[in-house]
């Protein structure tokens, strides 16, 4: 199904953090989300719903998007952080704080940004309906996604 590698971390295995797509796949996306370092890789991609995983440093953000016709997930496995939402990229007047366990669901056509108000770096998966970025996307950093857009 993955390749597993030694990762003492979590005390047994760390799992290959690569695109799975299209096939069926099963993971502890906990222990997947958390062991993720990059600010985004996509885990799985398939025809009409996509998985990545994302790290968001201290101080930083997603950046202010919007998805005209995908419906975004959000689900926080570690850290604290803001979610700002609204219809126009100067009107987000939705607000609420976030931390571990906490989902987000972000309409289509949304003006959206999170950030990471802690002190570790939040940790988090999202689910595009349909897929957002191109199979096996990885970016390191936030840079490089803003380079990719």
């Amino acid at each position: 199904m993955y390749r597993k590698y030694p990762c003492p971390a979590y005390g047994s295995s760390c799992v290959v953090l690569t695109d799975y797509g299209p096939k069926p796949f099963v993971i502890n996306i906990d222990q997947a989300t958390k062991q993720n370092s990059t600010f985004r890789t996509a885990l799985w991609t398939g025809n009409h719903l996509q998985l990545t995983l994302m790290s968001i440093n201290p101080g930083e953000d997603i950046g202010f998007e919007i998805h005209p016709n995908v419906d975004q997930f959000l689900r926080v496995e570690q850290g604290q952080g803001l979610v700002k939402m609204g219809q126009s990229k100067d009107n987000l007047d939705f607000q609420r704080s976030v931390g571990d366990g906490y989902a987000i669901i972000i309409p289509a056509g949304t003006w959206h940004n999170l950030f990471n108000t802690g002190n570790v770096p939040l940790k988090l998966y999202s689910i595009y309906a349909p897929p957002q970025h191109p199979k096996g996307t990885v970016h390191r950093t936030k840079a490089d996604a803003e380079h990719d857009h």
